[in-house]
């Protein structure tokens, strides 16, 4: 994502809109008004932790160029319904061109949508146990230079403890990048109205 002329920076800022980096791809500049925003809800918990593994070794562009249709396959991210599918469902997402159809991360959903149902039984509910593990706030970051870290302590240490509770495709970098885009992690540059948040 490049970074913002100054001018473009100043007008957001007056308007309170996060500026730390854009584009002018319609589908990019929604999603940065979500990008870093605390995230309570289980269901878009669910649904930026499943994408954020289906992104892994792709571009974010793929990932949010399709994940309308994503939603409607994976209905809508209930994890209630998402942990009920079997090999019908497998093979209705393998063959659905609309989504990645890699059967390692399909698999890989279906087996979180089980551990999430699980954490919830130990939990209450998944918000709990990861607002829990970072201590109920979101974690601040400055980065001098505006370099951002592919990873954490953090990431490492919830990394960690996903896979123990039975996750797959958690490791420490796709991690950190759900817990920046769920707002775990507050990583908006201190210019950013964003980075008060």
């Amino acid at each position: 994502m490049r970074r913002q002329n100054p001018s473009r920076e100043k007008a957001e800022r007056a308007v309170g809109r996060c500026h730390c980096w854009t584009t002018d791809d319609p589908l990019f500049l929604v999603y940065r008004d979500e990008w870093g925003v605390p995230v309570r809800d289980d269901r878009l918990l669910f649904e930026q932790l499943v994408l954020s593994g289906f992104q892994a070794g792709l571009s974010w562009r793929t990932i949010l160029y399709k994940r309308e249709h994503f939603q409607r396959a994976f209905h809508n991210f209930e994890a209630d319904r998402v942990a009920t599918y079997g090999a019908r469902e497998r093979r209705r997402l393998l063959a659905d061109a609309g989504i990645i159809r890699n059967g390692q991360k399909i698999d890989a959903a279906i087996n979180n949508a089980k551990a999430v149902l699980t954490v919830r039984e130990d939990f209450g509910t998944f918000s709990d146990y990861l607002w829990g593990f970072i201590g109920g706030r979101p974690i601040r970051r400055r980065h001098p230079g505006g370099e951002l870290p592919a990873r954490s302590t953090e990431s490492d240490a919830l990394s960690k403890d996903l896979q123990t509770r039975g996750f797959r495709f958690v490791g420490s970098t796709i991690v950190y990048a759900f817990m920046q885009g769920v707002g775990l992690v507050n990583d908006h540059r201190p210019s950013c109205p964003r980075a008060r948040s």
